[in-house]
């Protein structure tokens, strides 16, 4: 029975594979990977010999038909990232709405996906929360962060190890050096760490410590800062 299968990859630690994602990817006829190098290692790791095909955001757009063509021919395909839950910040989403519009069911199976981890490792209010992903690189950006200075709720945002410096500097600029951020480098690998404080002292911190790894800051919303001072008073 044709279907499609949104397969979430530890984001670090192999040991949060789940045993029903290697049962699927065992079973299913097809594997579409991120890339097929990383994925390569992980399907070693757990003994998984099902068929590769490559699938990311420089050719998604030219195989999906091909690929909704073999799930009405009734085959079986599992989707994975190069780490995490696949259409988060990574390709996935064209590819299950193709699916939903030709009628062909998708299962997402639950796992790891590094925004979570950070906003509960944060200490941040977390009852309500905004996912903002990569922001935009140049057109755009200023635009997003003046809509974001009046956000209310606690923001998620991933962001490369070597614009980290750059982008507290700007969160100082627009929300101001007192806003309180955690910044969560490495999940679920060896070296995690999780530097919490203003906007301000984690900018000195990072200024010391050049960042690496996986990084994902969680931002206070506009509220936390008086929040903040009522509870130190």
């Amino acid at each position: 029975m044709s279907k499609l299968y949104i397969v979430p990859t530890p984001i670090g630690n192999l040991e949060d594979m789940t045993f029903r994602a290697v049962r699927i990817l065992k079973e299913v006829d097809l594997i579409l990977a991120e890339d097929t190098r990383t994925s390569g290692k992980l399907l070693k790791h757990f003994e998984i010999g099902t068929h590769m095909h490559s699938h990311h955001m420089h050719n998604e757009h030219k195989t999906i038909e091909n690929l909704i063509s073999r799930l009405k021919a009734g085959e079986t395909i599992a989707l994975i990232s190069d780490a995490g839950t696949p259409a988060i910040s990574d390709p996935g989403f064209l590819l299950t709405r193709a699916c939903v519009e030709n009628k062909i069911e998708v299962e997402c199976l639950p796992g790891a996906t590094a925004f979570v981890p950070a906003l509960v490792n944060s200490g941040l209010p977390n009852d309500k929360f905004v996912f903002e992903g990569f922001l935009p690189e140049k057109k755009g950006r200023q635009t997003r962060y003046l809509a974001l200075a009046e956000e209310t709720r606690t923001m998620i945002l991933y962001v490369s190890p070597h614009k980290l410096v750059k982008t507290l500097a700007e969160f100082i600029t627009y929300f101001g050096e007192d806003r309180p951020i955690c910044v969560s480098r490495e999940l679920s690998k060896l070296h995690e760490e999780n530097v919490r404080g203003t906007a301000r002292e984690v900018l000195t911190h990072f200024e010391k410590t050049a960042p690496r790894g996986e990084i994902v800051v969680v931002v206070g919303g506009k509220t936390t800062i008086k929040e903040n001072k009522k509870q130190t008073e």
